[in-house]
């Protein structure tokens, strides 16, 4: 069961899914006019589907705001949203989110929202949901469903496989999976027969029997800033030395190179994307698409797998050391036509025992840690649920064009309470940056020097920085 469905067990999928509807999509409007027809969809395979018109929306930035407090108010926590993507074809506009549903024992739950303008004030939207550990393999079928007979969003031209680094070839459908346990039992993840599962302290590996795949979750390690003479340290080799400061996209090469190079290895990685994704405050995350090798410099391209990262970072302490996060899935080139959508659906699947982490973890910051943990669940399922989305017939979903991304990144900094502030001043040379704070910290830096801080409006968005 999850917060998007009634708490009660004793109801039938239709009574759940049309209960839930009443409370999400009538709550954008005013009591008196909360009598739209709404509609579920039977769904014997698990999952919510449920349709139709947000009454009292205006806009589709409108419609989903409203659909995802209402998902706030239900689960007990905020979901943690993706970026705001177009639906091919269409004029419809679509984000993943991850929500912890606190009402039923803090479970991740995953899904997938839709919004589309029929006619002026008329918005409908859509809500496909599961349990985030099954999300990366139901929702093609869900979405499948939903549009053979939702035709508001102008599905049916949104044929083809979706543009993007993943298009080469069209993936295959996951792989089943069946959940096993890491020794120390802090861990769990779905994987296919066969394949394998080391790990311990919250953190895993997974590999195929080939070792055509293999998959990190969650690999972490301290990190220093580079100041006093560390680098000459007893040990230091045990620790990645880098700035905590750095832009996080612009630091992302250098520190996942010192992350192997603490590990006793290197990486060549050739990013094709580079995005920082949502975190909560005092972290700061980034997601990273590309080709490379672990373990060589300089590999030949036809050797390179397909690759695809999260790394997060805490806020340094006062001895200037952090906590840095890595999860990773590496393709061999052959195979990740075949193995792709089963990674998403792995990455989707995995849990922490937060209890047994904090335990073994306690002497290095089990809080950071747990929060880092929480954060590649979230990750890790938008990814899969993007990844599975473009398999899906009548959902492909990108960036489409510069205007769409500024208005997409607005409205997810509007629910993320995040804001895109102007220094005129960064270096007290007069050069000008931009960054994404949180609303509070925005405010008070402006409040503070409105000389050297402004707030970035939507249309001076600077692409590549803040969308």
């Amino acid at each position: 069961m999850n917060c998007i469905r009634c708490q009660s067990k004793t109801f039938s999928m239709a009574a759940i899914a049309f209960t839930m509807l009443v409370l999400l999509f009538a709550g954008a409007g005013s009591p008196a006019r909360a009598q739209t027809q709404l509609k579920t969809i039977e769904n014997p395979e698990g999952g919510t589907i449920v349709y139709g018109q947000v009454d009292g929306a205006n806009s589709q930035a409108a419609a989903m705001g409203a659909v995802l407090r209402s998902v706030h108010n239900n689960c007990g926590a905020k979901p943690q949203v993706g970026k705001l993507f177009r639906v091919r074809n269409t004029n419809s506009v679509a984000v993943f989110f991850t929500v912890v549903n606190r009402t039923q024992g803090n479970k991740p739950v995953a899904g997938l929202l839709i919004a589309t303008e029929v006619a002026s004030n008329h918005i409908e939207a859509a809500l496909v949901t599961d349990d985030a550990a099954r999300f990366g393999s139901t929702v093609n079928p869900m979405l499948t469903k939903l549009f053979s007979v939702w035709h508001a969003a102008g599905a049916g031209a949104a044929s083809g496989p979706a543009t993007g680094e993943h298009s080469a070839g069209r993936s295959a459908p996951p792989a089943t999976l069946r959940m096993v346990r890491a020794p120390d039992n802090s861990a769990m993840v779905g994987i296919p027969d066969g394949w394998t599962l080391k790990g311990n302290g919250g953190t895993v590996m997974v590999v195929d029997p080939n070792y055509n795949v293999i998959i990190n979750l969650n690999l972490c390690r301290w990190a220093t800033n580079p100041y006093g003479g560390y680098r000459n340290a007893p040990g230091s080799y045990e620790k990645i030395i880098y700035p905590s400061n750095v832009e996080p996209v612009r630091g992302f090469p250098g520190l996942l190179r010192e992350f192997w190079r603490a590990n006793g290895n290197r990486i060549d990685f050739r990013i094709a994307r580079s995005e920082q994704v949502p975190a909560p405050p005092g972290q700061r995350c980034v997601h990273a698409i590309g080709r490379g090798l672990i373990g060589v410099q300089n590999a030949a391209e036809k050797d390179l797998f397909e690759m695809e990262t999260l790394l997060c970072t805490t806020a340094p302490n006062a001895m200037g050391d952090y906590m840095v996060s890595l999860s990773l899935s590496s393709i061999a080139p052959n195979f990740a036509d075949k193995w792709r959508a089963t990674v998403g659906a792995i990455f989707a699947s995995f849990q922490v025992n937060e209890a047994v982490v904090a335990q073994e973890a306690h002497a290095i910051a089990a809080p950071a840690i747990a929060a880092i943990h929480q954060i590649g669940r979230d990750a890790a399922a938008r990814y899969a649920a993007t990844d599975a989305a473009n398999d899906a017939q009548h959902a492909g979903y990108w960036a489409q064009q510069d205007s769409n991304a500024r208005r997409g990144q607005a409205f997810s900094n509007y629910l993320l309470d995040q804001t895109v502030i102007q220094d005129n001043n960064m270096y007290g040379n007069g050069t000008v940056g931009h960054g994404t704070a949180w609303n509070s910290t925005a405010d008070a830096l402006v409040r503070s020097n409105p000389g050297r801080y402004e707030i970035v409006q939507t249309p001076n968005f600077w692409k590549g920085v803040d969308y």
